[in-house]
């Protein structure tokens, strides 16, 4: 999920889907082009993403980030990407890919879960929410665009179980599309701040630790009701972190998170 400027949305690959407007898309192991979809991918993995695959791996997320992804800084955007590591290998298949399939399936990214729906989050001036945009993008080998199956959006979101993956790659998202500028000053990308609020997205075992045995808590005033979900669930942690990144690199005040 990517932010779209209204300019931008003719120009997207793939048919744009209304809320209530249907594609017809089927995936199955009788289809000749079954698992080819998990080959040679620029698959992007967001903060969720990351989260739920290394509880499925049973490492940490630092252990997750130094094995399996890249991190690239693309030009226009002050804020890295994380791109899934392919294996090692003729086809360039993703590691989690095995004979019988996705060894990660009940924990699979965001992007694989809506394939082949795409999101895009089309932002205006600032002064109205973001809109959500939905299209059908199958590549050509797909064979599953032929099946006779029709779905809507929150249908095929509902299907693949996917609702928690779109609300917290949606509020990613909405933060990520602040990086369109540069907020990090001579240290630049890679600075210590940068490396803050990276930590902040993507790695919630450090994240949680900087939260509650580091000298945080004195620095920033936190609701202990706020507190008891953050050490119960680490989604309510993610979505704090990013809040956090909102105040730390933006100044952008919080009802969860403020300056003592």
């Amino acid at each position: 999920m990517k932010p779209v400027a209204p300019d931008q949305v003719d120009a997207l690959p793939g048919r744009r889907v209304s809320d209530t407007e249907s594609f017809c898309f089927a995936c199955h192991d009788k289809l000749a082009c079954f698992n080819q979809c998990c080959r040679n991918l620029n698959l992007f993995l967001y903060p969720y993403d990351v989260l739920r695959l290394r509880k499925a791996l049973n490492i940490t997320a630092g252990e997750f980030v130094d094995r399996h992804v890249d991190v690239v800084m693309r030009p226009d955007n002050f804020f890295p990407d994380v791109l899934l590591s392919m294996a090692d290998n003729a086809e360039k298949t993703c590691p989690f890919l095995t004979g019988a399939g996705c060894s990660v399936y009940q924990d699979r990214s965001y992007s694989c879960r809506l394939f082949p729906m795409e999101q895009g989050l089309m932002t205006a001036d600032g002064a109205t929410a973001p809109q959500m945009l939905y299209f059908f993008r199958p590549p050509e080998f797909c064979l599953g665009r032929h099946e006779d199956q029709p779905l809507t959006p929150a249908r095929w979101i509902a299907d693949q179980q996917a609702e928690t993956h779109v609300r917290m790659t949606r509020a990613w998202a909405e933060v990520k599309a602040l990086f369109t500028a540069d907020p990090w000053g001579p240290a630049g990308p890679y600075g210590p701040a940068a490396k803050m609020a990276f930590m902040a997205a993507y790695n919630m075992d450090a994240f949680r630790d900087f939260v509650f045995n580091s000298g945080f808590l004195k620095r920033y005033k936190v609701k202990s009701a706020t507190l008891q979900k953050l050490r119960a669930s680490d989604t309510e942690l993610m979505l704090f972190g990013f809040d956090w990144i909102r105040l730390f690199v933006w100044s952008i005040k919080s009802d969860r998170i403020r300056l003592k």
